[in-house]
């Protein structure tokens, strides 16, 4: 038996941070992971999806494009490696943890005793329980970037994923179809998604939305049935939203509750059942974003190296889809933001089209648009070049709680796609300063009395 103070299962983005961060700190701390180091981000999503539209946008042929979506994964493999990890002080096992009691867990014969553990198990792509559709027979993110090249892919589902392997697999000379049983981009504002499918559609992306698949047939590649119509491809990718993969770790022996997201957890992401238990990331049911991992591993770090009451937060969390244009979000989206505050809600937008350097470099589509309540902003959507850079500013403004008028604060170099965000908080504040009336009165005896 192995006793420890800090046992992390799952060797992904969240799982990392905690056991780096622990073990540099004093704690002893064992690492656990069943499958690949580095998680789903490394080896599966961020990276090689990110590379892959890299790959697009540079003119690559399919083989080059996938060789180079490996060396991308190969960099930046070292710095999640065992090897790494072992030579700051983890203890790491190689295998599927499961829970034998409420304080230990076991890998194959090796049980391992903490006083705290870490749930960072992450989430798998879920599959559609459509009739016909064969779950060995389809692409899914963890088969999609080592696959044949697809002649024409259809992609069932128009999530962030979906949208952006569209993008890459038409700039990688595939066609594609894109089918959804909702809108595309459902979750974002409605004006900045039509942009997006803008342009996909004038890429030559067939896109199929708020159309349900009856059934599915695989043979001579694959046929969807919708309602009134046919598609038919040679492969196809299934990115319908992922589930938390928390069911090899027989939870109910160690006393976890979980629900449908995953593991049951309260505002510090501790177990509800078991306080010797956290759960982080996509294992926590909630956003499934790498950085939210990262943030929350932040979180939890404080609460059981330091004793520290810590919360988790979300109104601060930012998220990209990236697509061309980019499409970045923090916050509220305006619809949820009218929701919210109703009358109370002051709304200002620019243009990238108003922009100098999106006109120098002719990249002019898509808008900012700030949301703001009692002069504080609750929401940014930014859809245009390099948004998902811009959103940064926003999320250091939102998570520290500043005012706008840091913002206007700023000197930014000329030309810059940042000035849209100053010229956002200018919009804000232009009418309170040039249609004032108090304003102009002052301003008129100053220049009448002060010499």
């Amino acid at each position: 038996m192995i006793e420890t103070d800090v046992c992390v299962i799952g060797a992904g983005s969240g799982g990392l941070s905690v056991a780096a961060g622990a073990v540099q700190m004093g704690a002893r701390v064992v690492l656990i992971e069943g499958h690949k180091m580095g998680g789903d981000c490394l080896n599966y999503g961020c990276v090689p999806s990110k590379a892959l539209l890299a790959a697009g946008r540079a003119g690559m042929s399919y083989p080059q494009a996938q060789a180079h979506v490996q060396a991308a994964i190969e960099q930046i493999a070292p710095h999640d490696s065992q090897d790494r990890f072992e030579a700051l002080g983890c203890t790491v096992i190689r295998g599927w943890a499961r829970f034998v009691a409420p304080d230990r867990v076991a890998v194959e014969d090796q049980i391992i005793k903490s006083r705290r553990f870490v749930i960072a198990t992450g989430a798998r792509a879920v599959v559609p329980p459509i009739p016909g559709l064969d779950p060995a027979r389809v692409l899914t993110n963890e088969t999609v970037f080592t696959a044949e090249r697809p002649d024409h892919l259809v992609i069932l589902g128009g999530g962030p994923i979906g949208v952006e392997m569209a993008l890459a697999h038409r700039r990688l000379g595939c066609r594609v179809t894109l089918v959804d049983a909702g809108p595309i981009l459902a979750k974002e504002d409605p004006e900045a998604a039509d942009i997006v499918l803008a342009r996909l559609r004038s890429l030559g992306v067939d896109i199929i939305a708020n159309a349900a698949v009856e059934a599915v047939e695989h043979r001579d590649g694959v046929t969807l049935r919708l309602a009134g119509q046919i598609v038919r491809g040679s492969h196809l990718l299934v990115a319908a939203g992922r589930r938390a993969s928390v069911d090899r770790l027989d939870l109910p022996a160690g006393g976890v509750a979980c629900n449908a997201a995953g593991v049951a957890v309260d505002s510090g992401l501790r177990s509800v059942s078991n306080r010797r238990v956290y759960a982080i990331g996509d294992a926590a049911g909630g956003l499934q974003f790498t950085h939210v991992a990262g943030y929350q591993a932040g979180v939890i770090l404080r609460s059981m190296l330091f004793g520290l009451r810590a919360r988790a937060a979300s109104h601060h969390i930012p998220r990209v889809t990236y697509c061309e244009p980019e499409l970045a979000q923090i916050g509220l989206t305006e619809a949820e933001a009218r929701r919210t505050y109703g009358s109370a809600l002051t709304v200002v937008r620019q243009e990238f089209a108003g922009n100098d350097r999106a006109i120098a470099q002719a990249t002019t589509d898509g808008f900012a648009k700030l949301m703001i309540h009692k002069g504080r902003p609750v929401g940014v959507t930014i859809v245009g070049p390099n948004a998902g850079e811009l959103i940064a500013t926003w999320a250091l403004v939102m998570a520290n709680g500043h005012k706008l008028s840091t913002i206007t604060a700023m000197v930014l170099p000329y030309p810059t796609l940042s000035e849209i965000n100053k010229r956002l908080v200018g919009a804000y504040f232009s009418p309170k300063l040039f249609d004032s009336p108090l304003v102009k009165r002052v301003v008129g005896l100053v220049q009448r009395w002060v010499p």
